[in-house]
């Protein structure tokens, strides 16, 4: 979240309008990075809850991520916020956006396919398109957003192949359960963008202080609610490591930064992402078959996401020029 682009371009830099510029792609980069650690985290969670609780999922990955958020904050030698009415902010964050979705889904984990809990969670930017209208007026969107929304949606549609999903939604209040998780994760979406970003803090520190307080939090309820059985093997400490350290460790820098760059609604088109990711870890890890949907799928999807970035309307006033 550094603030590139504030020193005046030199008439060498006109040369290279042709390309996207270097803090361009690198929020792109970003936004891919989070995409596959994200859409591999459903098969994670579903190897963890093997041999831990939802809750105790939920605690282990809170705190590898505060640890490895923490470790950058100290080696990078970053400042802690010290605004009392922000850190009430990053509370609410840290609930909304870490504690009370990782437990939705941990929870219906237990009861549904890891695959339908992907096809939920890529209803977030839906979530978050009404919340965004409802709250902030500053991103309302255009035609190109909504149509690259629908085309997004449309994709997952089609890669999911509801036709085929017959006998394998589970119970009703698990699935009513991921859908309060991406509620949450659009209220977060928007509240990060509206409260959190006008402070001027780096994605860094924003996310090792929002990461920390939910790890704080799941702390505090752990002896009341963590308790059970525990078994360790490789799987499940392979599951909780990539979790902790990259889906809630250095992903919620990378989300940070494609907020505030991309902006709440645009941010949130990444769970369009996460169930291709599951098609491909379906097939490479698990032998699924590949069915002439879901690349079809992944072409609208990738589609809906350019449509509703403005790409193609702004390659076309290049080629206007």
């Amino acid at each position: 979240m550094t603030r590139e682009g504030t020193t005046s371009a030199s008439p060498q830099v006109r040369a290279a309008d042709a390309a996207p510029p270097p803090a361009s792609r690198s929020v792109l980069a970003q936004y891919l990075a989070l995409a596959l650690t994200w859409g591999a985290s459903f098969l994670f969670i579903k190897v963890a809850l093997t041999g831990l609780s939802p809750v105790q999922t939920v605690l282990g990955r809170l705190t590898l991520g505060a640890l490895t958020l923490n470790a950058i904050m100290l080696v990078t030698r970053r400042r802690w916020p010290r605004q009392a009415r922000l850190w009430a902010h990053l509370v609410v964050v840290a609930l909304l956006l870490c504690v009370v979705p990782f437990l939705l889904f941990a929870w219906a984990g237990q009861h549904i396919p890891s695959g339908l809990s992907s096809i939920y969670n890529a209803t977030t930017p839906l979530m978050t398109m009404f919340v965004t209208l409802a709250a902030l007026r500053q991103e309302r969107l255009g035609a190109a957003g909504v149509l690259g929304l629908l085309l997004g949606a449309a994709g997952v549609v089609v890669v999911l192949a509801p036709w085929n999903l017959t006998g394998a939604t589970g119970p009703g209040w698990a699935q009513a359960a991921c859908l309060g998780a991406t509620f949450c994760y659009g209220l977060a979406f928007a509240y990060t963008r509206r409260f959190v970003v006008s402070y001027g803090y780096d994605a860094p520190t924003i996310a090792a202080a929002q990461i920390s307080v939910a790890a704080l939090v799941m702390l505090a309820l752990s002896p009341l609610l963590a308790g059970g059985p525990v078994r360790l093997d490789l799987p499940v400490v392979a599951s909780m490591a990539a979790l902790g350290i990259l889906g809630t460790g250095l992903a919620y820098i990378w989300n940070t930064t494609v907020i505030v760059r991309w902006g709440a609604t645009a941010a949130s088109t990444v769970t369009y992402l996460t169930p291709l990711v599951g098609v491909v870890l379906g097939v490479l890890v698990l032998g699924e078959a590949l069915t002439w949907n879901q690349p079809l799928g992944a072409v609208v999807v990738i589609v809906g996401i350019m449509t509703g970035q403005g790409m193609f309307s702004s390659w076309s006033g290049r080629r206007s020029r």
